[in-house]
């Protein structure tokens, strides 16, 4: 049996230098990817690339597979960041407010670099893919979590009582894991809809029904 190679970086950067080459490394594999494909991202290509030697990449990421691994985990990261800075600028705005926003924040997220996006989606084998983003979507989880509970747990807005489901979890994870589904396969399969404000008020009417029975 062929033995599984690790997507473990071999060493973290600690001085503003490595940093520095862990990011042109990275940067590099990204324009591989995205320009030439995945077959021609290999590391000695990257470190080309990246203007580095292949021994100066190999002190950081051993294989092919740790550097897939890392660059999936900064674009997941960059995602997360991006809805998580959104999210908590709407911790006091009602749902017909704060819902659109974080649909045009998931949007904007994943149109980062959509080309990449698309392909370590098609690329990354799934198993690995979802490790990397299970954190940032935690993140993600967490502060919806958040929101709905702060309203609900106040008692002059009291707008908890008037979404339908009532189940919080359930409601955290079906709002969470729909937006972004659709907004990932926006991405992907019709990008021309990632800036149609038609997409991002479809989505939302969608999920402010489900909540709330209402329309934005």
């Amino acid at each position: 049996m062929a033995r599984k190679r690790s997507t473990n970086p071999r060493k973290l950067p600690q001085q503003d230098r490595s940093k520095m080459t862990v990011e042109a490394i990275l940067e590099a594999t990204a324009r591989i990817l995205t320009e030439e494909g995945y077959d021609k991202a290999n590391t000695n290509r990257i470190a080309e690339r990246a203007g580095i030697s292949i021994g100066s990449l190999y002190q950081y990421f051993p294989n092919k597979e740790s550097l897939m691994a890392a660059l999936m985990e900064q674009h997941s990261n960059e995602i997360a960041e991006l809805v998580e800075s959104k999210l908590q600028d709407l911790f006091d705005a009602p749902l017909e407010i704060a819902v659109p926003e974080l649909v045009k924040a998931v949007i904007a997220a994943h149109a980062i670099d959509p080309r990449l996006h698309q392909v370590l989606n098609e690329e990354i084998p799934r198993s690995e893919r979802l490790q990397q983003m299970q954190k940032a979507d935690e993140r993600i989880t967490e502060l919806l979590r958040a929101y709905l509970v702060r309203w609900s747990d106040s008692p002059q807005k009291r707008l908890y009582q008037r979404i339908n489901p009532q189940n919080l979890e359930m409601t955290v994870f079906i709002l969470s894991r729909t937006v972004e589904s659709l907004c990932h396969s926006a991405v992907i399969e019709h990008p021309d809809f990632v800036s149609d404000s038609e997409f991002e008020k479809e989505v939302s009417n969608l999920l402010l029904l489900y909540l709330i029975g209402g329309r934005c």
